[in-house]
């Protein structure tokens, strides 16, 4: 047997999720069975790239550095209508996304906790207030720069970028589908600040 047709081994949070996670979530969602728990469906990452607008050149260096974080190439963003206060004509080029799944998502993932987050300056947490109600999370960096995979010394300039990470949790028709998200995404490793504990009430501790 080939290199090439040899099984490749599963991504290591994949294998985290069915050994670690669905169990714990199981336990902690107290249900039975291992298909009502949430599981992460696909990541998005969202990048501008206004500045094509006048320097085409600006969007070619956005797209690979985007196609190297997220370790596929990037779909091109068109304006969809012209705004005269900004400057835009409709189908002018504005953004660029990617759409993570399956292999690629759970590779991203990993990079993402283990290696650029830990980079992020004067870092506390990722603040929990970005979950939007159905159980999906948005987190915004302000450079992409924290990615080890761009080199620092070609990057242009800094480009902030807009995560999402798209979870099961509307589908399965939770009660609190934000937090049972949050479990989940916890559980796999997303550093989220910790909830400051609730003080008592005066009567209560006297």
């Amino acid at each position: 047997m080939s290199d090439k047709e040899k099984p490749q081994p599963a991504p290591r949070l994949r294998t985290h999720y069915q050994e670690k996670v669905v169990p714990a979530l199981m336990s902690r969602l107290e249900v039975e069975n291992p298909f009502q728990i949430p599981r992460l469906v696909k990541i998005v990452i969202n990048m501008s790239a206004n500045e094509a607008k006048e320097n085409i050149q600006a969007l070619d260096s956005a797209k690979e550095e985007l196609a190297q974080i997220a370790g596929q190439a990037p779909q091109l963003r068109r304006a969809k209508k012209s705004i005269s206060n900004f400057k835009l004509r409709e189908g002018m080029p504005i953004a660029l996304r990617v759409t993570l799944r399956g292999v690629r998502m759970y590779e991203f993932l990993d990079r993402l906790i283990s290696t650029a987050i830990p980079r992020i300056r004067d870092f506390r947490g990722l603040e929990p207030s970005g979950f939007d109600g159905l159980g999906n999370y948005n987190l915004g960096l302000k450079e992409q720069l924290i990615f080890p995979e761009v080199n620092v010394e070609k990057s242009p300039k800094t480009r902030g970028m807009n995560i999402t990470f798209v979870t099961s949790c509307k589908d399965l028709n939770l009660a609190d589908p934000d937090g049972a998200a949050r479990e989940l995404l916890g559980l796999m490793g997303m550093p989220f600040k910790k909830r400051a504990p609730v003080a008592a009430p005066a009567a209560a501790r006297t």
